[in-house]
């Protein structure tokens, strides 16, 4: 099997969350987490974080992390991807948001397996969520998917309208076939892109699929300096389980 790259894109100045990739977590910045979490994975061999800010690279540097600094004119972390991926030579690429604390080895290693199908070209995961009072949350991306496992849509509008069973959140971590994450930054910027603010939307409105992967994972991104709490009561009761 192909061992994959992983690529952290992080850029300091977020809408909701100025600088919130250093916001601590029980003791680590976050994106120290999401790094450690990353490192796990079986089939990966090597972990690069890509940002724009010497204060990101050099937080990163300090806990041992490769750290690149990559163009501030990037509109989405998939461009900021796409500019590493010019320099490795892995087939699988993945990219994982910087606000994923909680992501895992097992996730990343999933979409790799998936990918081994190289007529793939990108897959995301998702996770089912039966509390559908949180479906209109639009901190919470949902993701809609054929019966093939495909999405057919991703939206921060209530999707399926009027759940009222479960729905799937999208979970920030995608992975590529590397020939396709380089064209992505060539694709136009769509309508439904720029609406939504979902750069994932790029992809599907300019006739390409990507292959949905369930997973069990708590619904947990950090968007606001609220969600820190959160987070740091999961990984509380993870540490004492």
């Amino acid at each position: 099997m192909n061992r994959a790259a992983a690529i952290i894109p992080v850029r300091y100045d977020s809408r909701r969350f100025p600088g919130k990739a250093l916001a601590p977590i029980l003791g680590k910045p976050m994106i120290q987490w999401v790094y450690e979490g990353v490192k796990q994975a079986r089939l990966v061999d090597k972990v690069i974080i890509a940002t724009d800010d010497r204060r990101i690279q050099e937080e990163a540097q300090g806990f041992g992390a490769a750290a690149v600094m990559t163009s501030k004119d990037h509109g989405s972390g998939t461009e900021r991807a796409a500019e590493i991926a010019q320099d490795v030579d892995n087939k699988i690429i993945i990219n994982i948001q910087g606000d994923e604390p909680l992501i895992s080895g097992r996730h990343v290693d999933s979409l790799i397996e998936t990918l081994e199908d190289g007529n793939i070209p990108t897959a995301s995961l998702m996770t089912r969520v039966n509390d559908t009072a949180s479906i209109d949350d639009p901190n919470m991306v949902k993701v809609a998917v054929d019966i093939n496992g495909y999405a057919l849509y991703f939206s921060r509008s209530p999707l399926p309208y009027r759940a009222a069973d479960f729905f799937y959140l999208h979970i920030g971590i995608y992975g590529f076939q590397r020939d396709f994450l380089l064209r992505f930054p060539g694709l136009r910027p769509s309508r439904l892109e720029r609406t939504e603010k979902l750069e994932q939307l790029r992809i599907l409105e300019n006739g390409f699929r990507i292959r949905m992967i369930e997973v069990p994972h708590p619904a947990l991104s950090v968007d606001t300096p609220r969600d820190i709490i959160r987070v740091e009561e999961v990984l509380r009761k993870r540490n004492h389980a």
